[in-house]
């Protein structure tokens, strides 16, 4: 295949063209492993894709292994390694409406997601921006990069329940909670990045409660709030996104109530992670 890339920002994302993703060998699965350590979010247009092709898609990232997403059953797909995205017009929240890692509670977290488009708003909207964790790291300043090279913070699972859903998790529920480095080195490239997320880090270890609270808001906002790390997705239906859960955050914008979006998202695991 003849791959063409397109960098939608100097620093993070990619628009690829010239392949379908059900005819992926594994020369172009290595170049496709090497594109996304460097631009983090690659978009993929126009590609027809069954459950088989989309996990055999997802299979060629991290380990191999496929992610079982506790919610998957429950989001109402048949399929444990598909897990259903989706709002409408009785929805109360919508999946990944705030800045977050997906799942990075776990021991050893997802490495890339793959999220393809059934169904787009009528009304448009529904982008995803994306934000870069390399460049967030390289923009802190060497004093703060010195301190935070030296923490853990706690990753926890039952945060989105409170933080994103507005309701506790059922009783008896049990969700990984895991402790992580602050500043880890991406397994590819052995870069330095920046490892928390308002989604689901509550807490870093050995330090005060209000140290804690100001240095990790002092963090979130930096991602948040710094453009240049960041790069926005317009979905179209049939579009395949694929993003480094490692080095990226993303925030599902929920911009188009009372209109249906309609996804699924495929995710394979990675390795432990090593600090920088």
């Amino acid at each position: 295949m003849s791959i063409n890339v397109q960098n939608i920002t100097p620093v993070i994302g990619a628009e690829v063209s010239g392949i379908d993703l059900t005819q992926i060998d594994e020369v172009t699965a290595a170049s496709l492993r090497r594109l996304l350590a460097d631009r983090g979010v690659l978009v993929f247009r126009d590609q027809q894709l069954d459950h088989a092709a989309h996990k055999r898609a997802a299979a060629c990232f991290g380990t191999g292994e496929l992610h079982y997403h506790p919610l998957a059953t429950a989001s109402g797909s048949a399929d444990p390694a598909v897990l259903t995205v989706k709002a409408t017009a009785n929805s109360t929240y919508a999946a990944g409406d705030g800045w977050h890692t997906d799942v990075s509670c776990d021991p050893a977290p997802i490495r890339a997601s793959l999220l393809y488009m059934h169904e787009m708003p009528e009304s448009g909207g529904g982008d995803t921006v994306f934000a870069s964790m390399t460049e967030a790291y390289a923009l802190l300043s060497e004093p703060v990069q010195e301190l935070i090279g030296n923490l853990r913070a706690v990753h926890d699972g039952a945060l989105p329940w409170r933080q994103a859903y507005g309701k506790e998790p059922a009783a008896g529920t049990e969700y990984n909670r895991t402790a992580h480095p602050m500043v880890i080195a991406h397994p590819d490239n052995g870069k330095p990045l920046l490892w928390v997320n308002r989604g689901f880090t509550t807490k870093i270890q050995g330090v005060t409660a209000l140290e804690s609270r100001a240095l990790l808001e002092m963090l979130f906002q930096h991602i948040e709030s710094t453009p240049r790390i960041q790069c926005r997705v317009r979905w179209d239906k049939h579009t395949l996104v694929i993003w480094d859960n490692i080095a990226t955050q993303h925030h599902a914008v929920w911009d188009y109530f009372p209109h249906t979006r309609h996804a699924e998202r495929v995710s394979v695991i990675g390795g432990e992670l090593q600090a920088a």
